[in-house]
């Protein structure tokens, strides 16, 4: 059984509210025109004797008989029984004597009671229509969040293996320094793990994490590239998603290092008022076509994941300067 949220009672406490409001309307109108206290129990009277077992069928249908046989495609039962639901609730009407009426007055009652009878079946197609409308939402959401779990899933695999591979380099020259990355290792995958299941993170472990994530690369580089990194975010209540900037860092190692010149790889988060500014900067070294590392994580990756996460709240800079320096540049407004 599905389990009951929040925002399930408001919506049932929302139409509950606006069914309300559209029986309890017309005695209400009149008694702001009259004043009559006598005229607006009358009035409260007959529209709740019209119009109340509208209410009763369209929340039925949308709780019960659209999710539970029209969904199920179970179409002759959820007819049946709505032919049922409507004589039920409106029997008063339908079954009234009508014989004792002024022949005038019964004219009257049955032309009511049809348009009764149609308030009902558009009540039905009402219910049919919303519950439609709020089944593509789910579905759109959970195919949007299946996508943005594979996107995720795809970097932590790909960082684990760049940094193995660091250490594996590192443990040959220096043991003690191998022990220290490994415990690094240990933080990023603690945190990539258990901290990120969520569709946002406080920036501060996200900060973390990346300059973890940097010593690590640094590992690789040799005495010709140069690395600096900046963060100055001031807000510890604020929040990003996940992981959303570490395969540009990766690129920016894989794209930036020369082992025959000299390289720089500079990367920087800064808060600007309410926008959240990623800056990476490295000299262009492509890689040979035929290195396939990191084929289909970093740019195409990220921005999937920004136009899923932020769509028309970033904005994204690329561009190789005339220095030869290969510059990306993400500012989100959170």
């Amino acid at each position: 059984m599905k389990k009951i949220q929040s925002k399930d009672i408001g919506i049932l406490l929302t139409q509950v509210l606006l069914l309300s409001l559209i029986v309890l309307s017309p005695g209400l109108i009149s008694y702001v025109i009259s004043h009559d206290k006598a005229q607006l129990m009358t009035s409260l009277s007959v529209s709740g004797y019209w119009l109340a077992p509208m209410g009763i069928v369209y929340l039925l249908n949308f709780y019960l008989l659209v999710p539970y046989l029209w969904f199920q495609r179970r179409f002759w039962q959820f007819l049946l029984l709505n032919v049922a639901l409507v004589t039920v609730c409106n029997s008063h009407i339908l079954f009234n004597d009508t014989s004792t009426m002024p022949e005038i007055f019964r004219a009257g009652f049955s032309s009511f009671a049809g348009i009764a009878m149609l308030i009902n079946w558009m009540a039905i197609g009402i219910a049919l229509s919303i519950r439609y409308v709020m089944r593509q939402q789910e579905r759109k959401q959970k195919e949007v969040e299946a996508e943005l779990a594979w996107l995720k899933n795809q970097i932590n695999p790909h960082f684990l293996f760049n940094t193995l591979n660091n250490i594996s380099s590192l443990a040959q020259i220096d043991g003690d320094e191998t022990q220290e990355a490994i415990m690094q290792l240990s933080d990023l995958l603690r945190y990539a793990m258990y901290e990120t299941n969520k569709p946002k993170v406080p920036i501060s472990g996200e900060v973390e994490f990346m300059k973890n994530y940097i010593e690590l690369m640094k590992l690789r580089c040799n005495e010709m590239t140069t690395v600096t990194s900046q963060f100055s975010v001031f807000s510890s209540q604020l929040e990003v998603a996940p992981l959303l900037f570490i395969s540009l860092i990766e690129n920016a190692f894989k794209h930036g290092m020369n082992s025959n010149a000299p390289a720089t790889i500079d990367i920087s988060l800064t808060q600007e008022g309410d926008n959240l500014v990623f800056n990476c900067d490295n000299t262009n070294n492509p890689k040979p076509t035929k290195d396939r590392s990191g084929s289909g994580i970093g740019l195409d990756n990220t921005r999937r994941r920004l136009d899923l996460l932020y769509p028309g709240c970033y904005t994204w800079e690329q561009a190789i300067t005339p220095e030869n320096i290969y510059h990306v540049k993400i500012t989100i407004r959170l």
